[in-house]
């Protein structure tokens, strides 16, 4: 499967922003589906996955703020985000794997691009 990761940019402090990640493939629903973020000097970190099944896990440092979900019939998934904070700036990628979300990154055999999201202060 191949992932196209989009919608990231620069908002201040408090804003919302919602990426956007379109697969390739007729088999999307079989897919779990992540999100993961790495800053600078950092190492890539988990933020949200669903499953196959429309299970939804977040990382603590933005439960309550952030919301991802599926569309099967699009084959995309989406990472709503909202009330940003400035920690929240990293390059934000897109991951695949089968069925079961899990939040190592070395468990993803697919992964997008990235796009990049910039929190001001």
């Amino acid at each position: 499967v191949q992932l196209q990761a989009s919608g990231g940019g620069l908002v201040q402090a408090g804003g919302s922003l919602r990426l956007s990640c379109a697969a390739s493939g007729r088999t999307f629903g079989s897919y779990a589906m992540a999100w993961f973020r790495q800053a600078p000097g950092k190492e890539r970190e988990f933020v949200a996955g669903v499953s196959w099944s429309g299970t939804t896990y977040y990382a603590d440092s933005v439960k309550g703020r952030f919301t991802i979900s599926r569309d099967n019939a699009k084959t995309t998934v989406y990472l709503q985000m909202n009330r940003l904070k400035p920690e929240d700036t990293a390059v934000y990628y897109c991951a695949a794997r089968g069925m079961v979300v899990s939040t190592t990154h070395m468990e993803y055999a697919y992964w997008g691009q990235g796009t990049q999201v910039t929190v001001s202060s």
